[in-house]
């Protein structure tokens, strides 16, 4: 093994060792760590030859990433149907065009491939790590399987579940998004980086983060979540540059957009859901917001009934909202299995597929 690549990994065992450690712990039997660790970031490891864009800020006085809530054990059974998919389910995406829903799990780490129709399971594909969060780089795949303990970015195909090879970025990418042109961000919670790619290799690194984390594009524009900042930042994947940052609440954590171009944060700590409109040439807009109690932490958006469904962490529940307008609109809730951290929906049927990290389960349930 080069000598270089040994050190990459000696230094990613030891991030990832920071963040069993630090992070705050789940009753069990979720071994998995939650989804922002509490742990400042390490220096983030950078490429070499890699152009890079951004003066990490001063950490002296920014309060530690906002955590989910623990949740009860729900006393009746939730609706829908569950399907056991392995240790520590967190992470979920539905493609609609090869009906498959991707959900990763632990213990082996694995990208398990359900049925979105019947909830059979279709495919295992291993992985070199574990995962939190997973997105898809276009309508029919592929799957982009940010691998924290890898310091790897892995894209698995549709239907089949092929792994390709592990391109590495940053410390530990928390989260990953392709826009339009190509591009693919990901988020390096523990280096305070945000990796840009473009085919196979990195092209420039961001390092104008604290602690990144939730990434969704909009057009050319790409928007990041700091869950040390607690702010908002928007970059630009035409140009590659930073376009500007506004506060998105008291500790927000995942970021979804929607159809009017606008984007939605999840303020765990803050206990609301935010909605900006990105701005080409300056700072981001704030222009709604929603109080919802219980620590909204998972988020996921269906274009076609143009509703954005959030899970509170701590209550067992996912909350629908309209988002016709900027201010989002409730319409209905659903009880769910214990520690809804992260869920995907199927624009196709409206169906809702739920991670519950404490029992390693998907929640198949209609959406309201």
């Amino acid at each position: 093994m080069p000598r270089r690549r040994a050190r990459v990994l000696i230094l990613s065992a030891l991030a990832v060792s920071l963040t069993l450690t630090a992070c705050g712990g789940q009753a069990p039997p979720a071994p998995a760590p939650t989804s922002s660790p509490s742990v400042a970031p390490t220096t983030g490891l950078l490429v070499p030859g890699v152009p890079t864009e951004g003066t990490r800020p001063d950490t002296t006085n920014l309060s530690l990433a906002a955590e989910p809530q623990s949740a009860p054990v729900p006393t009746q059974t939730p609706p829908g149907r569950q399907v056991r998919v392995g240790d520590a389910a967190e992470g979920v995406v539905v493609d609609p065009v090869t009906r498959t829903v991707a959900v990763a799990v632990r213990n082996p780490n694995t990208l398990v491939l359900l049925d979105a129709d019947t909830g059979a399971i279709r495919a295992r594909t291993p992985l070199p790590g574990f995962v939190r969060h997973l997105q898809l780089a276009a309508p029919g795949g592929p799957v982009l399987v940010p691998v924290e303990s890898a310091n790897a970015l892995v894209r698995v195909s549709l239907p089949g579940g092929q792994a390709a090879a592990p391109l590495f970025v940053g410390t530990v990418p928390h989260d990953a998004t392709e826009a339009p042109n190509g591009t693919v961000l990901t988020a390096d919670e523990l280096g305070g980086t945000v990796s840009a790619v473009r085919g196979d290799r990195v092209v420039k690194m961001f390092t104008d983060a604290v602690q990144p984390a939730g990434l969704a594009p909009v057009g050319d524009l790409v928007g990041l979540i700091d869950v040390r900042k607690d702010d908002l930042t928007i970059y630009n994947v035409n140009t590659l540059s930073i376009v500007g940052s506004a506060p998105s609440g008291q500790g927000p954590t995942h970021l979804v957009a929607d159809r009017h171009g606008r984007m939605i944060a999840t303020d765990t700590r803050g206990n609301q859901v935010i909605v900006f409109q990105p701005n080409p040439s300056g700072p981001p807009t704030q222009v709604g917001a929603v109080p919802q109690p219980g620590g909204p932490y998972g988020i996921t958006y269906d274009p076609v009934r143009d509703r954005v469904y959030v899970a509170s962490s701590g209550t067992n529940e996912v909350i629908a909202y309209d988002m016709t307008d900027p201010q989002p609109r409730e319409v209905g809730r659903i009880a769910t299995v214990q520690g809804p951290y992260t869920l995907g929906v199927d624009p196709t049927s409206g169906r809702l597929y739920i991670a519950g990290v404490n029992t390693g389960v998907i929640q198949i349930v209609d959406a309201p």
